[in-house]
């Protein structure tokens, strides 16, 4: 689209028609041509026809809202699904509770950017096989690669999400940088919408109990079951069309907290060391250990996608920077915990699940932090970093894959 933007910037009529075929991709990629050719009228005018930030909320087309409708409707009988069929909710949730919602979160982007026919049925199908195959794995309580297939299937649904949010220009790395962005917003958007449902609910079921009602149990029932898988598709349905509402908030939310992570982080393995703490004999430290370091990386790449939208700031690099080193640190000493584990206790799902998920994040650690240095040292834009951040997610994918797909036939759905 980039090349008809620029053939035709003379002809208003046929940018207009560009437009309207794909309002997402249009945007995205006028914005990116913007900086080389402001200064021209019809340019400058589309540039403030497309990023005026008005004080009106936009709620979209009939047919978008119908979509939005439908979707938490579907949404909501899913989730009411073993309730209405008297399944199991044991065996139901764990298995399928990813796919009451990222699947309508695929559909919608998919739809947004007009994905061809092929591309969509792809994706589509890779989310019917993955329902099947999930709910058909043997229904063994104890079996570690169901527990491990259960965890990493919604992160093998987020990535298609990510592929149909990439529409047809999946090598370029500002989209999936704008995804990471993306998940920033929705997070912000469904913490606020997630409060403020919380509070109605709390204000509903105190009025009717005034006047002798105890609702609770019908509104957790039909309400709440219905509302819980809502707020993060209204979430993004209102940060793809509005995203002033809160692009703003997710990078100075990055910026608080990475400082602020970084000392808790150092006085975190001062206290380890000083109190003469380990993981190796502890399995439960070690989780912890784990866990905070997903959450550590996690913040290190929102915080790099957020800053690569704007001016380079050198104390923000350092920053993320010391950031990363530490948490390289944290994830050495994980990795060196579990291969211990496994030298003492032998080979197990998921040992290997966590050895060669810390294995994959300690690369991809030290690989942005060379970046990050890279950065400091030239003054380069950071959007270098950004980008061996996005080139690395497909090994997370094939990680992923086989955790779900292989390691359950491999162990004998043990």
């Amino acid at each position: 689209m980039k090349n008809d933007i620029l053939n035709h910037l003379e002809n208003p009529g046929r940018l207009e028609k560009l437009y309207r075929s794909n309002k997402i991709e249009f945007k995205r990629e006028f914005n990116e041509l913007y900086p080389n050719i402001r200064g021209s009228f019809v340019a400058d005018f589309w540039n403030e026809r497309l990023n005026y930030e008005s004080d009106m909320i936009s709620w979209g087309s009939k047919k978008e809202l119908l979509f939005l409708v439908l979707s938490i409707f579907f949404a909501g009988f899913l989730a009411k699904f073993p309730a209405l069929f008297d399944i199991d909710q044991e065996f139901y949730y764990p298995r399928n509770i990813s796919f009451i919602i990222l699947p309508m979160l695929t559909l919608f982007f998919a739809w947004k950017n007009k994905l061809p026919l092929k591309k969509t049925g792809t994706i589509t199908g890779m989310i019917l096989i993955s329902w099947i195959y999930i709910n058909f794995l043997p229904a063994n309580s104890s079996s570690d690669t169901l527990v491990l297939a259960c965890i990493h299937l919604p992160l093998f649904l987020w990535i298609l999400i990510g592929i149909s949010y990439s529409g047809n220009e999946q090598k370029a790395f500002k989209i999936n940088l704008n995804f990471l962005r993306f998940n920033g917003d929705v997070v912000v958007m469904t913490a606020l919408l997630g409060i403020a449902g919380i509070f109605l609910s709390g204000i509903t079921i105190g009025l009717f109990e005034l006047i002798g009602l105890k609702i609770e149990k019908f509104y957790m029932e039909n309400v709440v079951v219905f509302g819980l898988p809502a707020i993060p598709l209204v979430s993004t349905y209102l940060t793809q069309l509005n995203p002033q509402l809160v692009n703003k908030v997710s990078p100075i939310v990055a910026k608080i907290f990475s400082p602020a992570v970084l000392i808790m982080l150092i006085i975190y393995l001062g206290a380890i060391i000083i109190l003469k703490k380990n993981p190796y004999n502890d399995r439960g430290f070690l989780l912890i250990f784990n866990l905070l370091l997903i959450g550590v990386m996690a913040l290190i790449f929102f915080s790099v996608a957020g800053s690569t939208a704007n001016k380079n700031n050198k104390t923000e690099t350092w920053i993320l920077f010391l950031l990363a080193i530490i948490t390289a640190t944290v994830n050495l000493v994980a990795l060196s915990a579990i291969i211990y584990r496994i030298s003492e206790w032998g080979i197990t799902p998921n040992r290997i699940a966590v050895l060669g998920a810390n294995i994959l994040i300690l690369i991809h650690l030290l690989m942005v932090t060379v970046k990050l240095s890279n950065t400091i040292q030239t003054s380069r834009a950071i959007s270098a970093v950004g980008m061996t951040i996005v080139k690395y997610i497909p090994v997370y994918f094939i990680w992923i894959f086989l955790i779900v797909f292989v390691l359950p036939l491999i162990f004998g759905f043990q």
